[in-house]
């Protein structure tokens, strides 16, 4: 087996597992309720051949499961597990994002109620001591009893080259930040970006991957705004790559890929690679997504996720 090592890092474990485009597009669209083969076909618009291949790779994660439909059936249905079901915070971080920076008239029809207050809510992550809300400048870091060196697999597959405005699914809501982090080395290197990486040596420090991959992502990041390009040196001109607050505003997201990463793909058992800190508190940060409204904890069933007819918005 080809293989890579990087520091050990329960966000590197995650998206190894489900840091792919179509991973979290399929994903996305079982969260809705749509479960078989042929209706993901129509509505993530990957080809039969990658379909095929990502939903064995997510059954072999203990992401989906498979089964026969109703009233036994030969059509088969794929089901979230446990493990992906507790995704749902990071869905509800990438739509925050999403309204934030590529508002539309679906994404203004979009309503989440919360049963619970039963109030249209929008959710926040908070600290789940203090209860204050996170920023990427709220957080320190320090080794944890996992830290260590991984061995990750060099997977050959590319960044996908279908658009995000081609996916046909009317409720993928979140499908430029999947645009974004939907290529684990890319992710990979906004997530550096956060411990104050940003020049080319030191992400290729970190990530032993090909020059020529690495200018790749970069160039990418600074074309979709997540990255600034800032020279630092004229001759020969070198640069750093610093954060736009399009790319701070994704801290949410990865926190909350963090800490599901730090629960289900663990794979050695020593506990999380690195322990964070809040400094507003001074205690280890546990992030918390809550409703705006009454300040709850939320999960997926006491959400009631809609959308309208953008028409109407």
């Amino acid at each position: 087996m080809n293989t890579l090592t990087t520091r050990a890092s329960s966000i590197n474990r995650a998206l190894d597992q489900i840091g792919d485009k179509w991973c979290l597009l399929i994903i996305q669209e079982v969260f809705w309720g749509i479960n078989t083969f042929s209706e993901m076909l129509a509505t993530t618009g990957a080809s039969r051949g990658v379909l095929s291949d990502r939903l064995q790779w997510l059954q072999k994660v203990d992401c989906l499961t498979k089964a026969p439909g109703r009233k036994g059936g030969k059509r088969m249905i794929y089901r979230l597990t446990p493990k992906s079901i507790e995704l749902y915070d990071s869905a509800l971080m990438a739509l925050e994002w999403e309204r934030r920076f590529f508002p539309t008239l679906e994404l203004e029809s979009v309503t989440l109620l919360h049963r619970t207050c039963g109030h249209v809510f929008t959710p926040q992550m908070r600290c789940g001591k203090c209860n204050e809300s996170i920023s990427i400048y709220d957080v320190s870091y320090k080794p944890g009893p996992g830290a260590a060196r991984d061995e990750r697999e060099k997977k050959v597959r590319r960044r996908s080259s279908l658009s995000v405005q081609d996916v046909p699914s009317k409720r993928s809501v979140y499908r430029n930040l999947i645009n974004i982090v939907g290529d684990r080395w890319t992710a990979n290197v906004i997530a550096l970006s956060f411990h104050g990486f940003n020049r080319f040596e030191q992400f290729h420090e970190e990530l032993p991957v090909a020059t020529n991959i690495l200018t790749d992502r970069l160039k990418f990041l600074v074309e979709h705004g997540i990255f600034q390009q800032v020279l630092y040196k004229e001759r020969p001109p070198r640069y750093e790559y610093r954060l736009t607050e399009k790319g701070e505003a994704t801290y949410p997201w990865f926190l909350s890929i963090l800490q599901w990463g730090d629960k289900w793909c663990d794979p050695t058992g020593a506990g999380k690679p690195m322990r964070l800190i809040h400094k507003r508190c001074g205690h280890t940060l546990h992030g918390q997504v809550k409703c705006s409204e009454c300040e709850k904890v939320l999960n997926a069933q006491e959400v009631q996720f809609d959308i309208g007819d953008p028409r109407a918005a």
